[in-house]
């Protein structure tokens, strides 16, 4: 054989270019911004052990276990999930443990837990209250890695719960001006997609970082939330009327800054975990958020009511809105932007991570193609909401299947661009001028399409769940299992 070696001629790679540097910064800024929890958490976490059940003669380890299931619940109920979803979780992470026979009681701010130990011990009973804190996804994404790594690793509960008290414990992950430029942008994005301009755009942007430093400020204060909303309806309505009054040369139609602000303030509101109770089973729950949901609907509209009557007072010119909505898809590429930055934005003020920014983006896109087609084949706002809402619910459930983000993100940022914030504000603006039957007409559609939008994302992550093969050949190997919501 010969002594000689054969080399390979180096390849001289060419630099990047502007568009590959860009996207190289974007991404260095994006992860600055995203605090990446995930590599704490695992080191948190050490390899995992077998582990034998839990004694259920030992009281410490049984209540140890319970805290730690409720704990679990606590994060994803205080996120917006469904009752079905978190007593999903809870019971799931009680029988990994050996505590398969517990009945769970989940209603709209408590969880309670009480595991039987059989005839000869007294049942193990907790109770944890919830407290409802602000959205923050990447508490959530976290809770949900864990609760796989749980599922997957069995690991040991003292562990389990180190690391979840390290994700509930951590403060946002980027600053909250972070999370104030988001609600611009989402802001400024329903001004595009509710087919006003530039103007409309910058004046909805800066209205809504106002409503949101106001709110904190009021929030601290301990105001309750019904008045906060008031006050944001207030301040979304201000700028609209101080442009139809002093701005009367400039081609803008000032109602649309006002819808852009009640589709703001109606995008927290957790419609979808309402709408989701009542369908699922859980009327209680579902009653107490739907009523939570009204009244806070019920002070935007309280808000916006006094601005204007206000307006009346000083002798300022009221925007005028137009009652009849279009059903036309111009400016569809600019509609479809619009709608995938609002989703985008509602998932950034929400705290999300980084993988969790695309999929909303990605559904927002999505919610809006499949609306603007709908409508404009012939269907009405409701079922074009619905059908959207579907196709949401499926790529958030498929999402999560591939464990890229919870499907709880993908839907509530999804449906956000769908909103009816501008049904809300025709409806009022008409009950304000004496026109009682249309007012009500307005904002009965109003509840309807939000109706639709939360049934569409249950109906969607339903389709989702029985598309998993991995629950099919569970089922084939005889093996049963609580489906939790990171599966749908």
């Amino acid at each position: 054989m010969s002594d000689e070696v054969q080399t390979q001629p180096i390849q001289v790679l060419p630099p990047p270019g502007r568009q590959t540097r860009i996207r190289q910064a974007v991404g260095r800024v994006v992860d600055r911004l995203v605090a990446q929890r995930q590599a704490t958490v695992d080191a948190l976490v050490p390899a995992p052990t077998p582990l034998k059940p839990v004694d259920l003669t030992d009281d410490a380890r049984v209540t140890q276990v319970l805290e730690l299931a409720e704990c679990v619940g606590d994060v994803v109920l205080a996120s917006g999930s469904s009752v079905m979803d978190t007593l999903n979780h809870v019971e799931f992470i009680a029988s990994t443990y050996g505590l398969s026979h517990c009945d769970i009681d989940v209603t709209y701010n408590a969880i309670r837990i009480s595991a039987d130990r059989g005839s000869s011990l007294p049942p193990a009973s907790t109770m944890r209250v919830v407290h409802h804190r602000s959205l923050d996804f990447t508490r959530l994404a976290a809770v949900d890695r864990l609760t796989r790594r749980i599922r997957r690793e069995v690991v040991a509960p003292e562990d389990a719960q180190a690391a979840l008290d390290t994700i509930t414990g951590a403060p946002h992950p980027y600053n909250r001006w972070v999370a104030t430029f988001g609600w611009s942008l989402l802001a400024a994005a329903i001004g595009f997609l509710v087919g006003g301009g530039i103007l409309v755009a910058v004046v909805s942007s800066i209205a809504t970082a106002l409503i949101d430093r106001t709110n904190r400020a009021l929030n601290r204060r301990g105001l309750p939330f019904f008045f906060q909303a008031m006050a944001g309806g207030a301040i979304a309505t201000a700028p609209a009327i101080a442009l139809a009054t002093f701005a009367g040369s400039v081609e803008a139609n000032p109602s649309l800054i006002v819808a852009a602000g009640i589709t703001v303030l109606l995008s927290g509101l957790q419609l979808v975990g309402a709408v989701e109770d009542a369908i699922t089973g859980a009327p209680i729950t579902a009653a107490a958020r739907m009523l939570e949901v009204f009244m806070m609907t019920g002070g935007i509209i309280a808000g916006v009511a006094l601005a204007l009557r206000a307006a009346e007072m000083l002798h300022a010119v009221s925007p005028a809105i137009d009652m009849y909505s279009s059903t036309d898809i111009t400016n569809l590429p600019l509609k479809v932007i619009a709608g995938a930055v609002a989703s985008l934005a509602f998932a950034l003020a929400c705290y999300a991570e980084q993988r969790a920014l695309a999929a909303a983006g990605l559904s927002g896109a999505a919610a809006t193609v499949c609306y603007l087609f709908t409508q404009h084949a012939g269907f009405g706002p409701v079922v074009s909401s619905g059908v959207a809402a579907t196709v949401v619910g499926l790529a958030g459930g498929l999402m999560a299947r591939r464990a890229l983000t919870p499907p709880l993100v993908v839907a509530m940022a999804g449906i956000t661009p769908l909103l009816p914030g501008m049904k809300v504000y025709r409806g009022l603006s008409a009950l304000l001028d004496n026109q009682l039957l249309m007012g009500l007409s307005q904002l009965f559609a109003a509840f309807a399409v939000g109706c639709a939008l939360a049934a569409g994302v249950t109906l969607g992550e339903w389709v989702a769940r029985f598309l998993r093969r991995p629950r099919i050949l569970l089922r084939f190997q005889g093996i049963r299992r609580p489906v939790l919501a990171g599966d749908r």
